[in-house]
């Protein structure tokens, strides 16, 4: 015995029981908490800095870029192959190499490049002895003409970011608020089977307590005994359905646990918040505007027309003529000297004949004309105009659909409203009656029949003024996520 103390002693020291952390959540407390911890939310908003590091990458692309490339001492023995018109010979090589490269470029919005490379080489040749540098720099512009009158490719890529990124905070929002509309149906679901629960306790109270008097009258020889078995099984139903609604509640609480992000051993009450509710009156015509000007889905419409407007210039352009413009300076210098002579030496000299010698010019125009693809492009430029066309419609049919469902939840609340305001009403009746047709059952005015009877009207009249507040506070959270406007305190979504 003593050893199994000093066992359990042990183990409770090195592996001490956490104890379960207890939450006693209102809504909000709730919806803060599921921001911060649900997997959803996690997941957008990786999904946002996605887009955030995208579109920062295609604004980099139209900035400036510097590169420099080394080959460092590189030594080469080797024999090489040499063709000509006396046939075929082979000669040595010994080299000591090393070159060193500058790259800038600067991307132009007109979807041109204008470059500039500077580079210094050095060649020691063991088998001549004789030490050769250059000196080389160069500016080059390289122009698309077609852009100008066709399709521009950087322009494109960065409108296709912007939009990309625009709708990634949309989604984000949108998934916010249809958060806060499931953690709200979660939450109110969870506080409904937890009143439920409450209710069904003071049923089993109110049951028992008219089964002792039912029973004391019964054995005073007041009643007769099937009136006290009925009140006997009534008060083993009470008992069955309390048990149920319990085992209900722990199955509610612990998906609400999870829908939030909480741990399931982790211990949670709800605020009551039956009785505060405040009185909204929204105006259609004010919510169908708000919804048409803030709802994702006709945002996402209005992207699909704007990529595919960048679709259908790319499509033309392939079937347009493709110009180039590219145009260069070229200055270079060399020395070639013995390889007694120094390194320094050979730079010099090299710099003063890139200096001397006169620079090098380009300027050339490249044109493509497609003359016959038998109407190939043609047909893919129409068939991308008539899915724009359709996406179009679908905008039209989507803000006419939003404006519809927005009419009818404001509908909805209105007559939500009015029920809950007059379910209020029947619970204080309800209870009032129950109390007086308790105390005459007390009395012996009524029997334990009607007694019955006003009790489960009493339930049922609870359990009517539940279900009403709950439709409230829910399409009150449908109209936010559906408007992207808190109507309750008269604030916009941001």
């Amino acid at each position: 015995m003593k050893n199994r103390i000093i066992t359990v002693c042990f183990l409770m020291i090195c592996f001490p029981v956490v104890k379960a952390q207890i939450y006693h959540l209102s809504l909000e407390e709730s919806i803060e908490i599921a921001k911060e911890q649900s997997y959803e939310i996690q997941n957008l908003l990786q999904a946002q800095i996605i887009a955030e590091h995208e579109l920062k990458a295609a604004t980099a692309s139209l900035k400036t870029r510097v590169s420099m490339n080394f080959t460092l001492p590189q030594f080469t023995e080797t024999v090489r192959q040499y063709e000509d018109s006396l046939g075929i010979s082979f000669y040595g090589v010994k080299q000591l190499q090393g070159t060193s490269n500058l790259y800038i470029t600067q991307p132009l919005p007109t979807d041109g490049t204008v470059s500039i490379q500077t580079g210094l080489s050095a060649i020691n040749d063991y088998n001549t002895d004789r030490r050769a540098s250059t000196f080389n720099t160069s500016i080059q512009l390289r122009q698309p003409l077609n852009s100008f009158w066709g399709y521009n490719d950087i322009s494109s890529r960065l409108k296709t970011a912007r939009l990309t990124y625009e709708r990634a905070n949309k989604d984000l929002k949108r998934s916010e608020l249809n958060l806060v509309y499931e953690v709200s149906r979660s939450y109110y679901s969870l506080l409904l089977i937890q009143k439920q629960s409450e209710i069904a306790l003071m049923n089993l109270e109110r049951h028992t307590e008219a089964y002792e008097v039912s029973k004391n009258k019964y054995e005073a020889g007041l009643i007769r005994e099937v009136e006290n078995l009925q009140r006997e099984v009534d008060m083993v139903d009470a008992q069955n359905t309390y048990d149920v609604s319990t085992l209900n509640h722990q199955s509610l609480t612990n998906s609400f646990k999870r829908l939030i992000g909480l741990e399931l051993d982790a211990a949670v009450t709800l605020k009551s918040e039956i009785s505060n509710y405040s009185v909204i009156n929204v105006d259609p015509n004010r919510a169908v505007e708000l919804a048409l000007m803030n709802r994702l889905e006709i945002k996402d419409r209005e992207i699909q027309i704007e990529l595919q407007e960048i679709q259908i210039r790319r499509q033309k352009s392939e079937g347009q003529p493709q110009a180039s413009l590219i145009a260069s300076w070229t200055k270079m210098g060399v020395s070639n000297i013995n390889i007694s002579e120094t390194f320094p030496n050979s730079i010099s000299y090299a710099w003063d004949n890139l200096k001397d010698r006169p620079a090098n010019y380009q300027v050339g125009l490249t044109l493509s004309i497609p003359i016959i693809d038998w109407g190939q492009n043609r047909r893919l430029v129409r068939a991308a105009e008539a899915r724009q066309k359709q996406y179009y419609l679908g905008k039209d049919d989507e803000e006419r659909g939003i404006e519809i469902e927005v009419r009818n939840l404001v509908a909805s609340l209105k007559t939500s409203l009015q029920r809950l305001q007059a379910l209020e009403k029947n619970v204080i009746v309800a209870e009032r009656s129950y109390t007086i047709t308790f105390q005459r059952f007390n009395d012996g005015d009524v029997d334990s029949q009607d007694l019955s009877m006003e009790l489960t009207r009493l339930n049922t009249a609870q359990q009517n003024h539940l279900s009403a507040f709950v439709d409230y506070r829910l399409q009150i959270a449908d109209l936010m996520r559906k408007t992207f406007y808190d109507f309750e305190n008269d604030v916009a979504i941001e």
